[in-house]
């Protein structure tokens, strides 16, 4: 039996921030990170919404970028003592990531995280709290999807937690708040943006419900990403609806390797942090050359849909690579993972072990082809010096 999720309810549009203060509850939690909302004053107009809806308040706040274990524990714990009944994560995908993880501690205190990262083991939620999900970023679509990535530091891992029950109540798209994203902030998370479209359209779980919406959210990446990411406010505002429709596509059609790659390399490397976008962006063309041998029909038809000057197959999907390459050109982001700054040293060091560690992802098994560590490690090859896919 298939199944398609989506949060009950989704507000859009300027200054639906002003949503919270509908809310019907006694107590909730703001979570939130390192800073930026508070600075532009939008945790202070949740905080006000809802008061305004009769809550008591908390903020629990300094959630890092790729939020860990330790802080996912810290969190529960404040909810436990307040018990709140609605939980609001409010910023860019970390701090909702790490709320999600934190409400399942919360209800479930039980569990311990080596359960909650065995894919869809998570216990019900719902009878403590709900959720509602406010992104600052146009990336991750967090806030409509049953995903959560937490990672370990000890390990050096980053684990995609997966479950419907994770899925938000309430998503509220506000584009004022992603007005306030850099340039470089802009582009990782449109280029995440574009890889979750993809991946989710040549998924083995896609499906008629989730093919339209990421082939929609694949369009307006292509048309509105660059003028976004050049300060334009309407094309901002685009991309934020953008993100969200990829989002609902690869909630329910699941990803690929790309994913599996960034997910296992992103922290793996003393000589450079990748963000997680960017690691897409970069990882992005290599495998769907990979792929190709299986899913070549599927990348043509987004290559057409997307109006790529192309007829063959073959030709279609080179030239789908090509508009993600000149996409990375023009976002400034590095074409390999060797331009991107890490020491070939390390990397060798370590891609027996990440080459592993990709392939036991969750979100390989869901790749429209198989790979074995040897492919992996030769595809991570091929991302690092800008060599040819051909295996």
């Amino acid at each position: 039996m298939s199944r398609f999720t989506l949060p009950r309810d989704i507000y859009y549009g300027r200054n639906t921030l002003e949503t919270l203060g509908t809310l019907k509850g006694r107590r909730a939690v703001v979570v939130v990170g390192g800073g930026s909302m508070k600075r532009f004053g939008f945790l202070d107009r949740a905080v006000s919404c809802l008061q305004r809806a009769g809550m008591e308040t908390r903020v629990f706040e300094g959630v890092e970028p790729d939020p860990s274990v330790e802080t996912v524990m810290k969190g529960a714990a404040f909810m436990r003592e307040f018990r709140p009944d609605w939980i609001v994560s409010i910023g860019g995908g970390s701090p909702i990531d790490a709320a999600k993880a934190m409400w399942a501690f919360y209800e479930c205190p039980e569990i311990s995280f080596e359960t909650l990262i065995v894919p869809f083991n998570c216990p019900e939620l719902r009878t403590k709290a709900r959720f509602a999900a406010i992104p600052s970023t146009s990336g991750t679509a967090t806030e409509v999807t049953a995903f959560s990535v937490i990672t370990d530091y000890a390990k050096g891992i980053k684990y995609p937690l997966a479950d419907f029950n994770l899925t938000p109540d309430i998503a509220i798209l506000d584009p004022v708040l992603a007005e306030t994203m850099p340039k470089t902030l802009t582009a990782h998370t449109g280029m995440d943006a574009l890889t979750h479209a993809v991946e989710a359209y040549v998924s083995t779980a896609h499906s008629p419900f989730t093919d339209p919406l990421a082939l929609k959210a694949i369009q307006m990446v292509f048309d509105y990403l660059l003028p976004s990411w050049r300060g334009d406010a309407e094309a901002r505002e685009q991309m934020h609806y953008a993100q969200c429709l990829a989002g609902m596509a690869f909630s329910n059609a699941l990803l690929g390797i790309t994913h599996s790659m960034a997910h296992k390399t992103g922290a793996a490397f003393s000589t450079g942090h990748i963000p997680h976008g960017c690691a897409n962006a970069i990882y992005l063309p290599y495998v769907i050359k990979f792929n190709a041998r299986t899913a070549g029909s599927r990348y043509a038809e987004i290559a057409r849909f997307a109006g790529l000057p192309a007829t063959s197959e073959r030709g279609l999907v080179n030239a789908l690579c090509g508009r993600i390459d000149e996409l990375n050109t023009a976002l400034e982001i590095p074409h390999t993972l060797r331009e991107f700054g890490l020491d070939e040293r390390e990397f060798l060091d370590r891609l027996p072990s990440v080459a592993e560690l990709a392939v036991g992802d969750a979100c390989t098994g869901s790749n429209p082809r198989a790979i074995t560590p040897a492919e992996m490690a030769r595809l991570f090859t091929s991302a690092y010096h800008g060599g040819v896919v051909d295996f």
